[in-house]
């Protein structure tokens, strides 16, 4: 995702709770699947590809990583989604954290090209882990 390395905050609500963070976030009633709220190395939000590689640049080797930020998702509302999809939760659940994970990196879905970009990075990395999660279940078993 173009970091050797970084720290990401993950917190896992139920729909109470991510219904008042989507309210007071973006104005929306109910609560939403995932949000996700980057910030930089000095604890200011940036956003687009452009500021991503500026970000990237400034990234130390040495001492703490760099936050990239903080993915929430609601529990609830990814568990009746894959219950609606048909659809194993923990799979569902790892689709959500790849898409907050993007958009900490500067992708979006603001426009069809920017959504389409990121619906197949997020699958892409999706099939990644997977084919991961396969592998390591074979060395064990």
């Amino acid at each position: 995702m173009g970091w050797s390395r970084g720290e990401v905050s993950l917190t896992l609500v139920n729909d109470r709770a991510m219904a008042k963070l989507n309210r007071e976030t973006f104005g929306r009633r109910g609560p939403t699947n995932v949000i996700a709220f980057p910030v930089d190395l000095e604890g200011e939000v940036w956003e687009g590809a452009n500021e991503v590689r500026s970000v990237t640049n400034r990234e130390r080797q040495d001492g703490p990583p760099p936050v990239l930020g903080e993915v929430v998702i609601s529990l609830e509302t990814t568990r009746r989604q894959a219950a609606q999809a048909g659809w194993p939760f923990e799979e569902l659940l790892a689709f959500y954290l790849i898409h907050g994970l993007l958009h900490l990196v500067g992708y979006h879905h603001d426009t069809p090209a920017a959504e389409a970009a990121m619906e197949a990075r997020t699958w892409e990395l999706l099939k990644m882990l997977k084919e991961r999660e396969g592998a390591n279940r074979k060395q064990q078993g």
